[in-house]
């Protein structure tokens, strides 16, 4: 319940559309002095942020995050207009979260895409497929979402940022490493294999869903879960993309088609450790 004085920010967050830019906006605004309560709204793409005091050094800690965020409205808080903007209500709300449930579900978020990780990349190796290759990275970027949020659970927030950092620097590291790739195969040569493509990131896709479905049963009524199944397009849109080329590739008996998802996937998951990088 907001208290006297406390002013309600919205900020509009445009590239918001994931669980995973939620995780980067919290530890963003993690030990920014007068918060009290932030309320993610990801299908209408809005932050509400219930704090005292001036909202320009919040703006500032979100804007390095290349997610478009800027100011929507600002006004003093009242326990009349909790839901406008499309916010969740406090208290049509939502039951104490159980940290340990939490816990559990992100350790098996955690090895579901850490599995799909090495599956990937090890089919897409034996199968000359840089587009797997480049998917498995974006599997990699959620695990390792997910592990930080796990190990972060009690930890101060200098150490929190490092740790993101540190995966920021793996992230594109390896995203660079599969543009070297994709230069390597379009002047040596490769044959993808068509049914490993569309077979593997199958099941990448099946994956992905299943994950969402973990998430939303500590997603407080499902308006998080709408969003999120709305809005996670990277994902999807990675496994389909390989299962497109996977395709294209049997039908024009070309490897152009798995360098060109296999880039697209790669500049996806670059995009987003140098979200991270930026954090501060």
């Amino acid at each position: 319940m907001p208290t006297p004085g406390t002013t309600r920010t919205v900020f509009a967050v445009p590239r918001m559309d994931c669980p995973s830019e939620e995780r980067m906006i919290r530890l963003a605004l993690d030990g920014a002095a007068g918060i009290d309560e932030l309320r993610f709204d990801l299908q209408a793409r809005t932050l509400t942020v219930l704090h005292a005091g001036d909202p320009a050094p919040l703006l500032a800690r979100l804007r390095p995050l290349g997610l478009g965020a800027r100011l929507a409205s600002s006004a003093a808080s009242s326990a009349a207009s909790p839901a406008a903007h499309g916010a969740e209500v406090p208290g049509a709300a939502v039951a104490a979260p159980d940290p340990g449930a939490e816990a559990r579900t992100l350790r098996l978020l955690l090895a579901v895409n850490a599995a799909m990780f090495l599956v990937e990349g090890v089919v897409g190796w034996l199968a000359e497929s840089t587009g797997l290759i480049a998917d498995s990275l974006d599997m990699l970027a959620d695990a390792l979402v997910y592990g930080l949020s796990l190990w972060a659970v009690g930890r101060a927030a200098r150490a929190q940022l490092r740790a993101a950092h540190v995966s920021g620097v793996l992230q594109a590291a390896l995203a660079l490493g599969v543009f070297a790739d994709v230069a390597r195969r379009l002047l040596a040569g490769s044959a993808p294999e068509p049914p490993a493509m569309i077979g593997v990131s199958a099941l990448a896709l099946a994956a992905n869903v299943g994950c969402l479905v973990l998430v939303a049963r500590h997603r407080h009524g499902g308006a998080h879960m709408k969003a999120s199944w709305i809005f996670s397009t990277n994902d999807v849109l990675a496994n389909l993309g390989v299962i497109a080329a996977g395709a294209l590739v049997a039908w024009t008996g070309s490897a152009l088609p798995d360098l060109v998802i296999g880039t697209a996937v790669a500049l996806l998951v670059l995009a987003g450790a140098v979200r991270i990088l930026r954090l501060r």
